[in-house]
C-alpha cells in the first residue's frame, strides 16, 4: 500500500481516499453486526477523518456548484455516520456505503478525462506523505494538509 500511494497521482489518490472509506464502512457494520463497540467507532472515526479531508480539499471557486454539492454530501454522510455510531444502527452506514460506492466509482470514471487536463497543464495538488494502511497508524497529506488513519 505504502508504495501504491508513493507512486499515486493526484486523482489516484482521491479514488484511494474512497476505496479506504469504503473499506472502512464495511468494517465498521461489521463490528456493529458482531457487538464489537470499539472496532465500530475506530472505523467510523478513521472515515470521519477521511470525509473531513476529501471537503477540506474543495476548491469551491474551480469546483463551482460541483464542489457545493459535494461538500453538502460529505456533510450528510458525516452526519449520517455519526447517527449509525450513537444509535447503534445498521442502515445509516449502509446509506454511507452506497453513496461513497456510487463517488467512487464516478471518480474512477472520471480519472482518465481528468488525466488528459493533467497533461495539458491542469493538475490538481495532491501529494502524498507517509504510509497508508489497513492496521497500523498512517498518514496521508493531500493538499497541503494531513491526516492519520
Amino acid at each position: 500500500m505504502e508504495n501504491r500511494v508513493l507512486a499515486a497521482d493526484p486523482l489516484e489518490l482521491v479514488y484511494m481516499l474512497y476505496e479506504r472509506a469504503l473499506s472502512l464502512v464495511s468494517s465498521a457494520r461489521g463490528s456493529l453486526a458482531a457487538g464489537d463497540i470499539a472496532g465500530r467507532s475506530k472505523a467510523i472515526s478513521k472515515v470521519l477523518a477521511i470525509l473531513a479531508e476529501l471537503e477540506g480539499t474543495l476548491d469551491h471557486q474551480a469546483g463551482g456548484e460541483i464542489s457545493r454539492n459535494l461538500e453538502r454530501l460529505y456533510q450528510h454522510m458525516r452526519t449520517r455516520l455519526i447517527t449509525a455510531n450513537l444509535k447503534q444502527q445498521d442502515a445509516p452506514l449502509a446509506e454511507v456505503e452506497s453513496l461513497l460506492q456510487t463517488l467512487g466509482e464516478a471518480w474512477k470514471a472520471i480519472r482518465p478525462q481528468a488525466g488528459a487536463a493533467a497533461e495539458e497543464g491542469h493538475q490538481p495538488k495532491v501529494a502524498a506523505a507517509g504510509r497508508w494502511g489497513a492496521d497500523s497508524a498512517t498518514e496521508v497529506s493531500y493538499s497541503g494538509q494531513s491526516w492519520k488513519a
